[in-house]
Formats: structure tokens, sequence, C-alpha cells
């Protein structure tokens, strides 16, 4: 297994013996380890304490980077749809990971197959009730301050 891999699967395997849930990520840059994380909702109960989102904020801060197109996220398990979308917004690239969504349905954890398929349907066939609430006075608009900007 890759060295890097290897970190990854190691910290998700001490985090389910700290009582979190079985999921550790790994930043690497030219060969080296940037920033690692695992998921902490165990310990923060922030829904999105998740090893990647906390590898690229800590990598992020590290390299005082808004993107990280040159790093590679090694994580030890496939990247839910948060962790997948923070992924694209950070300009990561490659992404390697071992055990799959279907594997964490396997072991209790499937709300990320759940998402995913939510993800397919149109926002009215979603569980989720979302509508849009357009601004009555367009000049109080956030878009148009940053356009402007």
């Amino acid at each position: 297994m890759d060295k890097f891999m290897e970190r990854a699967v190691q910290l998700a395997a001490r985090n389910v013996n700290e009582g979190g849930q079985p999921f550790g990520a790994v930043l690497v840059k030219n060969g080296q380890i940037i920033a690692e994380g695992v998921n902490e909702l165990h310990k923060t109960y922030d829904v999105s304490g998740h090893a990647e989102l906390l590898a690229i904020r800590r990598a992020q801060e590290k390299l005082q980077a808004a993107t990280l197109e040159d790093c590679i996220m090694y994580a030890s398990g496939e990247p839910c749809p948060m962790c997948l979308t923070a992924i694209y917004f950070a300009g990561i690239t490659k992404v390697y990971y071992c055990e799959s969504i279907e594997d964490a349905a396997a072991a209790g954890l499937g709300k990320s197959t759940f998402i995913y398929e939510e993800l397919k349907k149109t926002k009215e066939e979603r569980s989720i009730d979302i509508a849009h609430m357009p601004l009555e006075k367009k000049e109080k608009s956030p878009m148009k301050l940053w356009i402007e900007g």
C-alpha cells in the first residue's frame, strides 16, 4: 500500500479506537504531507467535521492558499458528496481512496448513498423543500456589490 494511503488508513483506525468514525485523510504536495484530518463529529458535533474537509482547511491555512491544485488527496474512504464538493472547490484534481461509499453503507454509514441519489433528482423531487425567494430590491444584492466591487 502507498505510504500516504497507509497513513490515511492509520488515522482512520486510530479515530475508531478513540470513538470516532473510520475516516482519515491526508493531503500531499510535492511528495510531502501538508495536512491531515479525521472525522471529528464525535468531538465537535459539527456535521462538516469530515476528514477531507479538515485536511483541506488545514492545508489552505498552512499554505495561505485559496486553492490546492498541486495537492493529492488520500482518503481511507470514498469522499462523501460534501467532501467531494470541497475537493472540487479547492481545485484538487487527484483523489485516491480505499473503501467505497458502498462499503460505508454496509457498515451502517449510508448517508452518502442517499445524498448522491438526492442530487440526481430535480429540486422538486428532493426530500428537502427548497424554494427560490428572489430579492425585492436588486440594489441590495450582494452579487451586485461583488460585481461592482
